[in-house]
């Protein structure tokens, strides 16, 4: 399922921001490692939890932000007993994920790029983009 998302609705849990230098793309697995502190997470979706929000940030730093040091990533996360909801947003342009090619296709399984927004779309139960210069991905994980 792919809809528009809206922080400032929303009620987080924690923000972290950081700058878009590629060596945070460790907060990842520190923010997992948070959330792991308040709810039990099991190995599976931990694990997609993990890749798919290494994805976003990755995604945020260099796609969004362009490894610009002087733009920021912010994390936005909750918990409750049934989900885990993760937004990752950048300083960037924005993009439509309409227009990425897909990596599953034969022409493009040898490119080095692309395959991220993939990833979330296959491993996060909810997926929501922003149409806000479509610079928010959210990500909901069911627990």
């Amino acid at each position: 399922m792919i809809t528009c998302t809206d922080l400032e609705k929303n009620n987080y849990d924690e923000i972290i921001v950081f700058q878009s230098d590629f060596k945070n793309i460790t907060y990842a697995e520190q923010v997992i490692q948070k959330m792991s502190s308040k709810i039990v997470i099991s190995d599976e979706i931990y694990g997609n939890v993990l890749l798919s929000l290494s994805e976003a940030i990755n995604n945020a730093i260099v796609h969004g932000n362009k490894f610009n040091p002087n733009k920021n990533v912010t994390v936005y996360y909750k918990i409750s007993s049934k989900k885990l909801e993760i937004a990752v947003k950048d300083e960037g342009a924005g993009f439509d994920y309409k227009l990425i090619d897909d990596p599953t296709e034969t022409i493009n399984r040898e490119k080095l790029t692309g395959r991220g927004v993939f990833i979330i779309l296959n491993l996060a139960d909810i997926v929501e983009f922003s149409y806000n210069n479509g610079q928010i991905v959210k990500m909901i994980f069911n627990l």
